[in-house]
């Protein structure tokens, strides 16, 4: 399993997607989802690992004008550490349960991490604190309505 996820500069989650495989339609969706996301800004420059499938997936939006044309793709394998470091703590929990043992399971427990995550770091209301916020933020993270 690959769990994606988006992080801006300052180190605040923006989304994150749990797939079965690691292709350019998984990136693809993930960075439709990311880029949709209620509070992001559109980013001038993502940077990635070396996995073959970003360039595919990246030129496919752009072609779908999905993704401005002006947003750089940077392939870096060691500028990709703030992602990293935000996902040590979820890399630290799911090696002391052995890994997860399926994909049901593991979609659950990841999303309830990253709620708390995100909780921990005070980036929940980036905007008024309203009962609309908050159903909006609990249909992202475990897509139920409320």
């Amino acid at each position: 399993m690959y769990l994606y996820r988006a992080v801006d500069s300052e180190g605040s989650t923006i989304d994150f997607y749990l797939s079965k495989t690691r292709d350019h339609k998984t990136v693809k969706y993930f960075f439709k989802k990311a880029l949709r996301s209620f509070h992001v800004s559109k980013p001038r420059v993502i940077t990635v690992d070396k996995n073959p499938a970003y360039p595919i997936a990246v030129e496919e939006l752009r072609k779908e004008k999905n993704m401005p044309s002006g947003m750089q793709l940077r392939q870096k394998k060691y500028l990709n550490n703030i992602v990293e470091q935000d996902h040590r703590s979820i890399k630290k929990r799911v090696l002391s349960m052995l890994g997860l043992k399926s994909f049901r399971t593991a979609k659950k427990i990841l999303s309830g991490m990253e709620a708390m995550h995100m909780l921990r770091k005070k980036q929940v209301f980036l905007r008024e604190k309203s009962v609309k916020n908050q159903k909006e933020l609990i249909h992202q993270l475990f897509g139920l309505t409320a």
